[in-house]
Order: structure tokens, then C-alpha cells, then sequence
């Protein structure tokens, strides 16, 4: 039994699945280290032997395809845990993680994990609830991207977007983070120029409009139902 207690002002993000004493196992295990802006915390190819817990900051995973663009897959913000580590198999990352927000982040070394994974069964269970919920994120990510043609992966993004940083606007959702069409483009694999002409049909449409630069979701049934939406828990609707 460990005597050190939870700290609660910690953020929890994608790691309420662990209970409190195994997110508390999992805090003093942790290095904290500081990441400025532009700097990477792995780069495809490395080898996965960490993981990382954002105690501020933001963090987007991305994949360089064969013609040199880049696709956003994943942004992770406070109370994250990011990272691909196989307690037991050695693995090499397949995305990048680039800092976009100077951040603070704590670092868990896989052979830490391992140990705990082996001498506390609690752990290892909620570790493997963790890692259920990345892979389902991955899929639905991907279900997305390829089912229904790149109006299904705009809206699709744009609900997950509401998910992570929705706040309620009137009768509407306030997607309160500055996205530029650059960024959606990036984040289902079109041009910026078709990503605008999806997005001047939406707003003809009266499915969202823009408030001082960010979009508002006045019509989210709408978006549903372009993208075939499955109603997923947030934990896995979120970008």
C-alpha cells in the first residue's frame, strides 16, 4: 500500500480510468521535465520506451506521409498520458509529437511501468482500460477519415472538436480554440481549398457560423448525421 496521497489538483484527461491510488502510483513515478514550444517529446521511429503525462501545456501527434504533408491524428492538452509503450515488447513510435504550447510534462520510464504492472494486478488492469481507450480512439479516428469521403471526416472532426473544447454558446457550442483551415486540412487529409469550400457549405447550410475567428455548432444533429456518428462517450469522440 503506498503512503503518498493523491495530488487532486492534478488534471485527469485520458487517465480517469485509473483509480486514484494507481494514478497516484503512476505521479511519483513520474520525472518532470520542461518542453518549450516547437520542441518534440519523440519523433516517428524512435523507439517507445516512455510515456508522457501533460501536466500543462498542448501536444499534437502527427504522421508524415510518403509526399512529405502531415496529418494531425491526435491533440492532447492537461491530464493527458501520450505515448505508445508495449510493456513488454520493444516498439518504435509510429506518429511524432511535436509541443505546440510550452508545457510540462512528466516522464515515465517503461522499465517504472513494468514493475508496477507486475507487482500491483489493480494497475495493470486499468492500464490495460487505458490502453483499450487509445486503441478505440485510433479506430474511430480512422473509421472516420476513410468511411464517408471528406465531409464525413470534416464534420466528424469538428463534433470531436466540440467534444474537447466545447463550451455552450446561447442554443449553440463554442469551440473556444483558434482552429485555422490549415489545421482541419491537416487533420483529415485535404486541401486547404477543399476544406473551405466544405465549410462555406456548412455555414449556407446555418450548421455553424464564426465568432470572433472560432466556430460555433448551431446545428450539431447536422453534423451527426453527415458523418454517420455513433454517439461515442467523449473519451473517445475528442480529437
Amino acid at each position: 500500500m503506498m503512503s503518498e496521497s493523491v495530488n487532486t489538483t492534478m488534471p485527469r484527461g485520458n487517465t480517469s480510468c485509473f483509480s486514484e491510488q494507481n494514478f497516484n502510483r503512476l505521479l511519483v513515478t513520474m520525472k518532470d521535465k520542461s518542453y518549450p514550444e516547437g520542441t518534440h517529446l519523440f519523433w516517428e521511429g524512435d523507439l517507445s520506451d516512455k510515456l508522457f503525462y501533460i501536466k500543462r501545456g498542448r501536444v499534437k501527434l502527427t504522421k508524415s506521409t510518403d509526399e512529405g504533408k502531415e496529418l494531425i491524428l491526435y491533440m492532447y492538452g492537461r491530464g493527458d498520458l501520450v505515448g505508445q509503450a508495449d510493456p513488454f515488447f520493444s516498439m518504435k513510435h509510429s506518429f511524432t509529437a511535436e509541443v505546440i504550447e510550452d508545457s510540462e510534462v512528466g516522464v515515465i520510464e517503461q522499465k517504472d511501468l513494468e514493475i508496477m504492472i507486475c507487482q500491483h494486478c489493480d494497475f495493470s488492469i486499468d492500464f490495460m482500460k487505458w490502453m483499450g481507450i487509445h486503441h478505440r480512439l485510433t479506430q474511430t479516428k480512422f473509421r472516420d477519415l476513410m468511411m464517408y469521403g471528406k465531409p464525413g471526416a470534416l464534420t466528424s472532426t469538428l463534433i470531436r472538436l466540440s467534444n474537447t473544447y466545447g463550451e455552450p454558446y446561447g442554443d449553440s457550442i463554442l469551440i473556444n480554440k483558434k482552429i485555422t483551415h490549415t489545421d482541419l486540412s491537416n487533420m483529415i487529409g485535404a486541401t486547404r481549398e477543399s476544406v473551405n469550400r466544405m465549410l462555406s457549405d456548412l455555414r449556407k447550410k446555418d450548421a455553424l457560423e464564426y465568432v470572433n475567428g472560432m466556430i460555433v455548432i448551431k446545428d450539431l444533429v447536422m453534423l451527426q448525421d453527415m458523418c454517420h456518428c455513433e454517439l461515442c462517450p467523449n473519451e473517445i469522440c475528442r480529437i
